[in-house]
């Protein structure tokens, strides 16, 4: 398929979507110090292609979804390494989840968070956002609460201006994101939506292994670039 199509009508897998996607983020491209974050997992592979494309360093900010007890796949919020949380109330409220429940839940996920912190980044300090353009990058929104709470991360951290980026969300992200970060970049945002894994044809799931070696990868070229 030509990456040059603008009427992709659905993507072969997470690399075509990074490359389509960095496509709509051209202009920054001369934007000193920019900074590409991933969610991981899926969204690594998609923030590397569009890091390579921007020539901009690639790193991760960690977030976890907060699953509601018994609909682990619905998210009731979802939560930061820097402590930070977003709860959805309204959904909290209508399935009748107890805030026993809901600190079970974050306390579950709070491990996970501390568990990929040292499986992707080791010894390696997070980066500085302070004063810095971030693109925040996932493979798609659902309900859009792990992005959430990563803009309020970034908010929290200084950077300067912050631009979520995913390849695929629902029609009615493009305000709400644009009312939360300072620009929304999307490719494909359809009215009806369904789930993100229907607009790619291959969507298996990312790996710790990949999301290690595509952050080495990064790496290594930033470096070779700099020398």
């Amino acid at each position: 398929m030509d990456h040059r199509n603008r009427h992709v009508q659905q993507f072969v897998d997470r690399r075509h979507a990074g490359q389509l996607l960095a496509l709509r983020l051209q202009n920054y491209r001369e934007v000193p110090g920019l900074l590409v974050l991933a969610l991981p997992r899926g969204g690594v592979p998609v923030a590397r292609e569009v890091a390579r494309t921007l020539g901009a360093e690639l790193d991760i900010l960690l977030v976890r979804k907060l699953g509601c007890p018994g609909h682990e796949e619905m998210a009731m919020g979802a939560i930061a390494g820097d402590g930070s949380r977003v709860l959805d109330e309204r959904t909290v409220a209508m399935i009748g989840i107890s805030r026993a429940q809901v600190d079970a839940v974050e306390r579950r996920e709070r491990a996970e968070l501390e568990r990929r912190e040292h499986a992707y980044r080791g010894d390696r300090p997070a980066p500085v956002v302070a004063g810095r353009t971030v693109i925040l990058v996932d493979d798609g929104l659902a309900t859009g609460s792990t992005m959430e709470v990563a803009v309020a991360t970034l908010r929290r951290q200084g950077a300067r201006r912050i631009v979520v980026a995913v390849p695929v969300a629902p029609a009615d992200a493009k305000a709400e994101f644009r009312r939360l970060a300072d620009a929304f970049v999307c490719v494909l945002a359809p009215v009806n939506f369904h789930a993100v894994g229907y607009w790619y044809q291959y969507f298996d799931q990312t790996s710790d292994a990949e999301v290690r070696q595509l952050l080495r990868d990064a790496a290594e070229a930033r470096s070779e670039d700099d020398a």
